[in-house]
């Protein structure tokens, strides 16, 4: 299941305000905006002030709701209202633009008649994606991780998950390397003595459900190798026996 998780903007306004504002002094007022897209047209704001006396604690939530525009010219004029009242010598003010999160997790199955199994997690945030593997059941040492072109894990010895993903028909090799690669070249990770192993990755050739065929992984599979891959033997490193596999579906 697709998880879209909004990292949102806040402003936070913190001040101590005097004691005909609020009856007491040091006074610490909170305030935090959190944005949501409701469709494709309108967003919901929702304001959130707190007011701190002590070890007492009140809470105000206002709704703005709209365009984009609409809401965040309101919020313009709100974020004013709230330097003027407070003034802008007491005030600090962070804002962090909005961040669209996505995570996709998925189960590693063993292979060939192996014992591998483990967790692979894509999490795509500002349009880089980072694998995170964690595969156990492994013999110990090093061991190849590749996108293969098929989400198809049905057979038992994994090959019907279709060859490496190569959507930009290059030469198999290192990651990044002038002479070609492909996108599912991952690479080598090391498992230790209890066959445990894990690896992360990241890159901006790859997305989660985009329009550009050449870097959308849904669809595709992961697949950890029996062996090491050499990086040059063609068309796929030369890297053994497929022991794990996880389809990226949604």
């Amino acid at each position: 299941m697709k998880k879209i998780i909004l990292l949102l903007p806040i402003l936070l306004i913190i001040c101590t305000l005097s004691c005909e504002s609020f009856g007491k002094k040091e006074t610490h007022k909170e305030i935090s905006i959190e944005k949501k897209k409701i469709n494709d047209t309108l967003v919901k704001a929702t304001v959130t002030t707190k007011y701190k006396t002590g070890n007492e604690v009140t809470e105000e939530k206002q709704i703005i709701q709209g365009t984009p525009g609409e809401v965040n010219t309101q919020l313009e004029t709100y974020k004013m209202q709230i330097l003027q009242e407070i003034g802008e010598a007491h005030a600090i003010s962070h804002e962090k633009e909005s961040k669209e999160i996505k995570k996709l997790k998925f189960a590693l199955n063993p292979k060939s008649g192996s014992d591998a199994n483990g967790t692979v997690q894509f999490t795509e945030v500002d349009g880089k994606v980072t694998l995170e593997a964690h595969i156990n059941g492994l013999t110990p040492g090093i061991h190849a991780i590749h996108v293969h072109e098929k989400a198809d894990c049905s057979s038992d010895d994994g090959k019907s998950a279709g060859g490496h993903w190569n959507p930009t028909f290059e030469m198999h090799g290192v990651w990044g390397s002038d002479t070609g690669f492909h996108r599912g070249d991952i690479g080598n990770f090391t498992a230790d003595e209890t066959g445990h192993g894990m690896i992360t990755f990241s890159t901006d050739l790859w997305c989660l459900g985009c329009d550009d065929d050449a870097k959308n992984l849904i669809g595709k599979a992961i697949i950890v190798h029996q062996g090491e891959d050499d990086l040059s033997s063609q068309p796929s490193g030369a890297a053994g026996a497929r022991v794990s596999c996880a389809g990226i579906i949604e």
